[in-house]
């Protein structure tokens, strides 16, 4: 098969296009015929050397893909409700970038009805990540307000669209005025240009001294301490990247007083009981709203496999609004 590989750790221009020997499903798991792959964050600090797969993992890049089912756990699929020939999306510890992978049963999900294999390839990652994060992690409840830092990244725009479909008030940063005003169009009710505008002090005034209820933190470092201050009483920082650094001094004291959490995690590791009870969650709760069309994946670009390098030089640009997607 053809997969995209680290030829080195470094730039865009390590990945190149290789060939690979099919892998092969094991208890539980199942092959997929990807049809699409989708490019996260992780995906670039892998390629730098910054990120390396869990043990076990498939040292390929790629943590999502959708695709058509070949052959697996006839047993686990039957439980899942898979079979041979069905389309599906799945969530990786790594491998997607190739024309074939492997992936737990319990961490693939159908592809909803109505979208293309581009659009099913944008969903694991992203969805995964923002329900267990917002709403299981962070418990934001309908009718409290979430502040999304980097509202227009993949992760961004999901959680834009989950938290109000579920009946929160969302705000979110962005970093230039198009980006706030396309996180608008998305549902956001408040977007901050964190260029021009200092982010606590906006949320201050639109919440008019009360803070958030949740905050979704992918930059961490200095953020922190500003983040702190500004969460209502009983807020919740969850922290899901170190885009900023990771080290950060802020007021215990505030944390004190206003029974706030700090918290974070990373799904990549995670075991697959873990992901796949996120997968149950989203199928229950997500899945028909997709269906319905009152959320949708939000692609911004999509690139031939061979133009992997294209595809992460954009992803580093932060030029894009939601995400970037390769196809096979």
């Amino acid at each position: 098969m053809r997969a995209v590989e680290l030829t080195a750790f470094g730039g865009p221009e390590v990945l190149r296009l290789g060939e690979r020997a099919l892998p092969v499903a094991g208890a539980g798991e199942l092959l997929i015929r990807v049809a699409a792959s989708g490019i996260n964050r992780p995906d670039v600090l892998q390629r730098k050397g910054h990120y390396a797969p869990p043990p076990g993992a498939s040292d390929l890049p790629g943590l999502e893909v959708a695709g058509v089912v070949v052959s697996g756990d006839e047993a686990a699929m039957a439980e899942a409700g898979l079979r041979v020939g069905d389309r599906v999306c799945a969530l990786l510890a790594g491998g997607g970038y190739a024309e074939y992978c492997v992936a737990p049963v319990a961490q693939c999900l159908p592809v909803p009805q109505g979208l293309d294999d581009v659009q099913a390839a944008a969903l694991p990652e992203t969805f995964f990540t923002v329900w267990s994060n917002v709403f299981d992690r962070g418990a934001l409840k309908a009718g409290e307000t979430l502040l999304v830092q980097g509202g227009s990244s993949g992760i961004g725009v999901t959680a834009i669209q989950l938290a109000k479909a579920r009946g929160a008030t969302v705000i979110v940063t962005a970093g230039s005025d198009a980006k706030c005003a396309e996180c608008v169009a998305l549902g956001a009710d408040h977007a901050i240009n964190y260029r021009s505008q200092d982010f606590a002090e906006e949320v201050r005034r639109i919440t008019a001294g009360k803070g958030v209820d949740v905050i979704l933190d992918m930059v961490a470092g200095g953020y922190v301490a500003r983040e702190v201050q500004i969460l209502a009483e009983d807020g919740r920082l969850v922290i899901i990247a170190v885009q900023g650094g990771v080290q950060a001094e802020f007021d215990a004291g505030l944390v004190l007083r206003r029974r706030l959490v700090v918290t974070g995690s990373t799904l990549r590791p995670r075991p697959v009981a873990f992901k796949g009870a996120i997968a149950q969650a989203l199928r229950r709760e997500v899945w028909p709203l997709i269906e319905a069309g009152s959320i949708r994946p939000v692609i911004h670009s999509t690139f031939a496999a061979a133009d992997a390098d294209k595809a992460h030089a954009l992803m580093e640009s932060s030029q894009h609004t939601g995400k970037i997607v390769l196809t096979w």
